[in-house]
């Protein structure tokens, strides 16, 4: 019995009769206990009145995003109630970012079982957090010992780490004497056993990816070739200002590489190629490859022929200007196949021991929009694109039924994209990781009861 019903009836007993007044009140209280009863129980978190960036495009009006577990349960223009609501008060909510593009152990650091374990004790922790506390939801490593950084993504699932969504490829996959194998760490040979896996055959391609296959890896990374021009021959020098003597450099074999991206799809795996120039990016492609790591960077891309094969094939092109923006053409490069309407996923090349993690990020987008992108281009590249690269639809949006990583800005970010960094909080599969909320910030939280804890991958 409701309030309303006891109330009413309560009126009837002193009255001693049922009148009209009565009865119409009693009506109106049994109408009232009818809605009632058919309202849904409130969500577990409401973000209320806030902008929305939706992963494609910039909303119209103001929203109330709800949020139930660990996705998002509805985006609507009209008010929800939450047991936790979030007064947004018109901020912006956009998608938690996703990087594309990561090296996560310090490849300097690493290089015996000891110095590993010695990085993943002291030093992975507070690196994980980093990304979060910029905003970045979701990390994609892209070359890291495999074992390592599979138990990194289990203890992060697990909840015994705190860090973003961690995607890896283990390691990159490489020609005999190729790059990374023999530039990065040619004075580093433990590091070199198990960041990279060198092969030589087609039989040891298509083993090795079963491998990372059986481990369940997220996706797989072919290095076709280095970063620096040469003249097409199997062998060419690798000329880089940290090797300025240069390194004998040896390509990966063109049936090698048709044989990784062929054997990784035959385990479901989308493959993406680390390419620099022109003809490696054309041989990844028609060898089948998803994605170009770095795309054409140490040439200006002159063949349209190209970018309508990236067109045609639904490639995806990862500029990485945070690494490769002193080569004088990326930018350009990048600003041709955008306009041409090539896939595109924010992907920063970070590593240990230059800038944070995390800043790395945003300092990625603000180069895509110094580049000729607009800050929408580059914050759907960030999120909706990104989600496409790492096949994982159910990130990198705000709507109903995607995972709830959320991002709430005190700014603008479809207007300038370094309203990025004018963060307030972090939600990650709808709990609140980050509050950077300060004293006289619009934004104000309300509890109307206790939220269960649920995480998911």
């Amino acid at each position: 019995m409701t309030h309303t019903q006891t109330a009413t009836e309560s009126v009837a007993v002193v009255s001693g009769r049922d009148t009209p007044g009565v009865r119409a009140m009693h009506q109106e209280a049994e109408a009232i206990a009818s809605v009632e009863a058919r309202r849904p129980a409130p969500y577990d978190l409401v973000i209320r009145r806030a902008h929305v960036f939706d992963g494609r495009q910039a909303l119209t009006g103001l929203y109330d995003i709800a949020v139930d577990g660990t996705e998002i349960a509805s985006v609507s223009a009209e008010p929800l109630g939450g047991r936790q609501e979030i007064d947004a008060a018109g901020a912006w909510v956009v998608p938690g970012l996703i990087d594309t593009h990561v090296h996560f152990y310090d490849v300097r650091a690493v290089s015996d079982p000891d110095s590993m374990r010695a990085f993943e004790e002291d030093e992975l922790p507070g690196r994980l957090g980093l990304f979060l506390d910029h905003g970045v939801t979701t990390i994609k490593s892209v070359g890291d010992p495999t074992g390592g950084i599979l138990a990194t993504r289990a203890g992060i699932a697990e909840g015994t780490l705190r860090g973003p969504r961690l995607l890896a490829t283990g390691c990159g996959i490489t020609g005999r004497d190729g790059h990374p194998a023999a530039t990065v760490f040619g004075d580093n040979p433990w590091a070199r056993e198990h960041f990279t896996g060198e092969v030589g055959s087609v039989q040891e391609i298509r083993d090795l990816v079963h491998h990372l296959a059986d481990r369940k890896v997220d996706a797989i990374k072919l290095l076709s070739e280095g970063a620096c021009a040469h003249s097409g021959e199997p062998t060419y020098l690798w000329q880089n200002p940290a090797f300025p003597d240069g390194v004998e450099l040896a390509r990966l074999p063109l049936a090698l590489l048709r044989a990784g991206v062929e054997t990784g799809h035959e385990r479901g795996l989308r493959v993406t190629v680390h390419t620099t120039q022109q003809a490696a990016a054309r041989e990844a492609i028609e060898a089948g490859a998803d994605g170009l790591e770095h795309g054409v960077t140490v040439e200006p891309l002159t063949d349209r022929s190209l970018i309508d094969l990236m067109l045609e094939h639904g490639i995806t092109y990862t500029p990485t200007l945070w690494i490769d923006d002193a080569h004088p053409d990326a930018r350009g490069n990048l600003r041709k196949v955008s306009r041409a309407g090539v896939h595109i996923a924010l992907g920063s090349d970070t590593f240990s021991g230059r800038g944070l993690f995390g800043a790395n990020t945003l300092e990625e987008a603000e180069l895509m929009v110094a580049a000729g992108m607009t800050p929408t281009q580059v914050l759907a590249a960030g999120t909706s694109g990104a989600s496409r690269q790492c096949s994982r639809p159910d990130l990198g949006a705000v709507a109903e039924g995607k995972r709830a990583d959320l991002l709430v800005l005190n700014s603008d970010p479809t207007t300038d994209i370094g309203n990025l960094r004018d963060l307030s909080m972090v939600i990650l599969n709808g709990e609140l990781a980050v509050d950077r909320r300060q004293p006289g910030r619009t934004t104000s939280i309300r509890g109307v009861g206790r939220r269960s804890r649920r995480s998911a991958p």
